[in-house]
């Protein structure tokens, strides 16, 4: 910290003049910046309306109440179609990603320079994809319905589990691999005493995390013809069905929360 001398005693100053005028620049360049964002983003924006959102949301809340009970009957069965959907397609994704996790890390891929790359890019792919446009592109290819929905819930899957699973891999205890290598293991067997135990818990946990996040993800997929309480949902939005939007509302909500304690007590199990 720079010390400025009187002709009494030195007294400390926490930044230079210099560093004072830099850093209320920066701050000063933070709110144009800040500002002219702004502008972009409300361009177009209708203040009125924003006024008038609170009121416009108090009487769709009041149309909302109270939910209608007897449509519950109408909605188990797509309950458990997206069920089926997260299941099935966490099951999918789990089978793809734990080849493309072993040959994307470093310590197992058969060529860092080759093979590596192209399992990196299967994950970027993925992951960069969200479900609901895998969803939207699969209704367009294979026609609507749960299949669709599986499969984007899969190909969204994959990226997720084989990215932390090869950061897994990668961090396993090298002292084992050797210890095996040195009896004269081949290369399958090294991976299945060395590599596989220590990962195991790691895997466990991340694939009931996906599956956890999937019964999120697949409950809107419907909303695209993919199948599940999102067609149901869909419906009720278009015929303004308010109390049967509310009422699809409360059982997402307790079956997310259901799996997530689910979730949650698998984890600790494993962990």
């Amino acid at each position: 910290m720079p010390i400025t001398k009187t002709s009494d005693s030195a007294v400390w100053r926490k930044r230079t003049t210099l560093q004072q005028w830099v850093l209320w620049g920066g701050w000063f360049l933070l709110v144009v910046f800040f500002i002219f964002c702004w502008q972009v983003m409300t361009k177009d924006t209708i203040w009125y309306f924003v006024a008038d959102a609170p009121t416009q949301a108090a009487d769709l809340g009041g149309r909302m109440f109270p939910p209608r009970w007897s449509y519950i009957e109408v909605l188990w069965a797509p309950l458990w179609d997206t069920l089926n959907i997260a299941t099935l397609g966490t099951l999918l994704g789990i089978a793809i990603a734990i080849p493309v996790a072993f040959l994307a890390a470093r310590n197992t891929t058969p060529s860092v320079l080759f093979v590596r790359p192209i399992a990196l890019f299967i994950i970027v792919s993925s992951r960069s994809i969200n479900s609901l446009i895998w969803a939207l592109l699969l209704v367009a290819i294979i026609g609507p319905g749960i299949l669709a929905g599986i499969v984007a819930i899969g190909l969204r899957s994959i990226g997720f589990v084989a990215k932390l699973l090869y950061e897994a891999i990668e961090e396993i205890d090298e002292t084992q691999v050797e210890a095996i290598s040195a009896t004269g293991a081949s290369a399958a067997q090294v991976v299945d005493y060395a590599i596989v135990p220590q990962v195991l818990p790691a895997f466990f946990g991340i694939s009931v995390f996906r599956w956890d996040i999937n019964i999120r993800e697949s409950t809107i997929l419907g909303l695209v013809g993919a199948g599940g309480i999102g067609l149901q949902l869909q419906a009720s939005l278009n015929v303004l069905a308010w109390p049967q939007v509310t009422m699809i509302f409360i059982v997402i909500l307790g079956t997310v929360v259901l799996s997530e304690w689910v979730s949650a007590k698998v984890r600790h199990a494993i962990i």
